[in-house]
């Protein structure tokens, strides 16, 4: 069966400066069994409703402003996949998500920044999965639940947001915020590493510094999505250090070996469409 992912995306400037996690999540990519198709849950795409992108060639969305010309220059030209796009939104609407399938969405940076130090060559289709507003811990779990059966047709399914988001605390250079986001981080590591299902669903009102480190949910809650998707299977961290002192970008992989590969077993493949 696939692993589940959960990445800390960073800053859109994690495209061009990597550090110890972009290495990390590179090595991560070449030990996962190649994955038939990609779903990404972003922090960086809110709707109402569920809606999944159905563009056979999505377009590389740029969604931020002042940072360097190279940047903005960068494409991630991974494949759609309007067939798994069709077979989540029939998912989603079976667990009683209203969803629909958006034809033009592109992938925002919280999908294609990592997936672009995991895949470079950009040759594994990719669908994003936007998050409904409004959710909550216990919503972003059911999604998840809603989204686990397509590991069964060998398709990775990432959350992708950040383990601490205090960007106050970021854009003042970390000055009185490193403790708190120390504190978070490890509240929420223990709980996955532990394998504690409400823990993880409740971290945004039980963590300590919760507010401080999420003061709008959306960068938590990939990280649910994803935990339940896996199940809670054998989760593994990846220390993913901090970017500004106060950012975590840990990485959690779920349902992998306990060597830190993992297997796909005798899956189902999802056939191109």
């Amino acid at each position: 069966m696939v692993p589940t992912l959960f990445v800390s995306h960073g800053a859109p400037s994690f495209a061009l400066e990597p550090g110890p996690i972009g290495r990390r999540l590179g090595i991560l990519g070449r030990q996962l069994p190649r994955p038939d198709a990609i779903v990404v849950v972003s922090a960086h795409w809110q709707t109402v409703g569920v809606h999944v992108t159905g563009s056979a060639a999505p377009p590389t969305v740029h969604d931020f402003r002042g940072f360097a010309p190279a940047l903005h220059a960068l494409r991630y030209p991974a494949p759609g996949h309007p067939g798994l796009a069709g077979t989540t939104r029939d998912l989603l609407r079976r667990a009683g998500w209203p969803a629909d399938v958006d034809p033009e969405r592109g992938l925002d940076h919280g999908a294609w920044v990592p997936l672009l130090h995991m895949f470079p060559q950009a040759d594994v289709p990719v669908v994003q999965v936007s998050l409904p507003l409004g959710m909550d811990g216990d919503g972003a779990w059911q999604l998840g639940r809603a989204l686990a059966p397509l590991r069964g047709l060998g398709v990775l399914i990432v959350g992708s947001g950040s383990l601490t988001h205090g960007l106050a605390d970021f854009f003042n250079g970390g000055t009185g915020g490193r403790e708190s986001a120390r504190r978070f981080r490890n509240w929420v590591r223990c709980a996955v590493e532990t394998g504690d299902p409400d823990r993880v669903r409740g971290g945004l009102s039980q963590a300590p510094e919760a507010r401080r480190v999420h003061p709008t949910p959306e960068h938590y809650l990939p990280l649910p999505v994803a935990a339940a998707a896996g199940g809670m299977e054998r989760a593994e961290r990846i220390d993913g250090g901090w970017m500004g002192k106060v950012i975590a970008m840990d990485a959690f992989v779920f349902g992998a070996c306990g060597n830190g590969e993992a297997g796909v077993g005798n899956s189902e493949r999802l056939s191109a469409a």
